[in-house]
């Protein structure tokens, strides 16, 4: 039976918005569907891929009636969902959850909120209570039963809002980018979850993502352009066809990526998905390869080009610097959370530094401090030590110095460090307010510098959007909202540094983007970081993200610093990270299933730099290497 079906369907946000119909096929309009054709059996489980923009989330969106199409069929089940009678029951067997969990939380205590579907569908009282500790359990979220949402890190809300969708037991569900925020563990919880209802309870999946690892779950990886369907098929194969994913602003993932570089060099190996069979078919590929024949690509990893060239040990311009750094949300309530614990840490200037860790561990949290939008006790304007009691042990002091400010001191300029330390959230384009893209990112530069001339401005904002590949002329007058979610980042972005920081913190900057889009704001970041930027800051979950663009990086756990160094470093102890619920980049699990089989290769973990140092290996060392193979028995 077919769960979903699409049939020519057309959808338009502007003709919606103007109900005026007109011709569908009038080139005037901007279609965010055209034409598609598309269905989903029952208990199949497939994913959608796409560029920001291609329709994804539309498609998500008209599948429970959240919008109807301007022309064309859509059937759930069989039911009409361009039928008002048919609504409810269609939205009790379609769940989503979106990608921001803020637009789906509305109950104060997380019970409530989990529990807000089942009673509106009417679901008994007794398995109400069943359901939630199932989906709380399902995702993790168990000792959270009964805290408050706005009080939850980003990721721990995004698992809220999953488990809401969960408790209603739907026989679709549909996921948009709904791992996008969560860490590497939560990711797996969460998938893990999804396939067991896929497989035990034939509920049938849509996965709306951006995540390689994730789509090769699916049965079937569907892939859409400017609201077509442009290709389709078993995700494997999917995911071979470079040319194909280039043309529809896809990247290969790494592992493919990788098989692909080596054998262009000349170290023939076939095309595989996880890290174990990638090290089986290079070592195989090894064994008859001719050496003399390979072209080994002069290219040095990104995260040591940097650490080499920047960093400046002789200035406070661009260094943070933090001892004892300690924060408590609601302190002296019931509610009262240590997010921060007595955290040590210096980020040197010039750095291009990483901040990593499971949800809920700190991250954001610290980030926050470092241009005062958090203040430590002593900072507060009605601050006043207190005499230490007789006998009393000191409390340790907290220093914290961010681009040479003393942000432990209340007379500190902090309107001026904010100007100087730029700070870009999670989903910046919710940071967007103003009437115009002119306007907008205007702001900063109007309210940092009272007495700045509109010249001054007008050229500060063109220069601004420029630097994120903006179009001024063509976009200076238009409502940010109006704009693509890729276009509204930047946006956000250019009103951050307009007043171009020395340092620039970004907490999951690529979150929710796809491929192409996370390599265009890597780019642009690395442009600031040397075009005039003293330091970047980036708080991510991707730890490829991490291996290939910083020069350092630090491992945040229950708001304590666990470890900082080099991406290589950190990440070479795999399973150390996983028992915290962190991951390592793909070139790092392949590292070490070579080294299992006698094959060492010392690279920084960007797939660059593994290609070159593999085929230097090969090219030197290959022929005589003993290679061993499962069960250690040699080859």
């Amino acid at each position: 039976m077919k769960a979903i079906e699409f049939e020519n369907v057309y959808f338009s946000y502007d003709m919606e918005e103007n109900e005026s119909g007109g011709d569908i096929f009038s080139s005037d309009e901007n279609f965010a569907l055209r034409g598609v054709n598309f269905s989903v059996e029952e208990g199949e489980f497939v994913a959608v891929l796409g560029h920001n923009g291609s329709g994804k989330s539309t498609l998500a969106r008209l599948t429970n009636g959240l919008l109807s199409p301007i022309s064309g069929k859509i059937t759930v089940f069989g039911l009409d969902v361009s039928d008002d009678k048919a609504l409810f029951d269609i939205r009790k067997q379609v769940g989503i959850v979106f990608q921001n969990p803020d637009n789906q939380t509305i109950a104060s205590i997380v019970e409530d909120d989990i529990a807000f579907g089942p009673e509106n569908i009417g679901v008994e009282r007794e398995e109400i209570g069943q359901r939630i500790d199932f989906a709380l359990n399902a995702v993790g979220m168990r000792d959270f039963r009964y805290a408050t949402p706005a009080r939850l890190s980003g990721g721990q809300k995004q698992r809220i809002a999953i488990a809401g969708v969960l408790a209603l037991k739907p026989r679709v569900m549909i996921l948009d980018e709904a791992t996008a925020m969560l860490d590497p563990r939560g990711r797996k919880e969460v998938m893990d979850v999804v396939l067991r209802l896929n497989r035990e309870e034939n509920i049938t999946v849509i996965l709306i993502t951006h995540f390689p690892e994730e789509a090769l779950l699916a049965d079937r990886a569907v892939v859409m352009q400017h609201g077509q369907i442009v290709m389709q098929g078993k995700p494997e194969e999917v995911f071979q066809k470079e040319n194909d994913l280039k043309k529809y602003s896809l990247l290969l993932p790494h592992s493919i990526d990788i098989c692909h570089r080596l054998s262009l060099a000349g170290l023939p190996v076939m095309d595989s998905m996880d890290a174990e069979t990638v090290a089986e078919n290079i070592v195989q590929a090894v064994k008859g390869v001719d050496q003399s024949a390979l072209n080994i690509p002069k290219i040095q990893g990104a995260g040591t080009r940097l650490f080499n060239s920047n960093v400046d040990e002789n200035t406070d311009v661009g260094r943070v610097y933090c001892e004892n750094l300690t924060y408590v949300y609601n302190a002296k309530s019931p509610f009262a959370t240590y997010a921060l614990q007595g955290v040590d840490l210096e980020i040197k200037s010039g750095e291009f530094f990483g901040i990593i860790g499971h949800t809920g561990s700190g991250k954001s949290t610290f980030v926050q401090h470092l241009n005062a939008l958090l203040k430590v006790p002593t900072a507060e304007k009605k601050y006043k030590a207190k005499k230490p009691k007789k006998g009393q042990i000191p409390v340790p002091q907290t220093l914290l110095s961010v681009n040479g400010y003393d942000l432990t001191d209340k007379r500190t300029n902090f309107l001026e460090l904010r100007s100087k330390v730029g700070m870009v959230f999670q989903y910046p384009e919710y940071q967007l307010f103003a009437e115009t893209v002119f306007e907008d990112v205007a702001f900063g530069l109007k309210n940092f510098r009272k007495d700045v001339q509109d010249a001054e401005v007008k050229q500060a904002v063109r220069e601004a959007l420029e630097t994120v590949g903006l179009d001024y002329e063509a976009l200076k007058d238009r409502s940010p909202f109006e704009l693509s979610g890729g276009q509204k980042r930047r946006v956000a972005i250019a009103g951050v540094i307009v007043t171009k920081p020395e340092i620039l913190v970004l907490d999951e900057p690529a979150a929710g983007l796809d491929p192409l889009g996370k390599e265009e704001i890597m780019t642009l970041l690395h442009k600031i970081h040397a075009d005039w930027c003293k330091t970047v800051i980036i708080v991510s979950h991707d730890m490829d993200e991490i291996a290939e663009n910083c020069t350092r990086a630090a491992i945040f756990l229950d708001g304590k610093v666990l470890a900082v160094s080099q991406p290589k470093t950190l990440f070479a102890d795999r399973n150390a990270l996983a028992e915290r619920g962190l991951d390592v980049p793909f070139v790092a699990k392949v590292t070490a299933r070579l080294a299992e089989k006698n094959m060492v290769i010392e690279n920084d973990f960007t797939v660059h730099d593994f290609v070159q140092k593999l085929l230097e290996y090969v090219k030197t060392k290959g022929a005589g290497t003993d290679l061993t193979f499962e069960g250690g028995k040699h080859a």
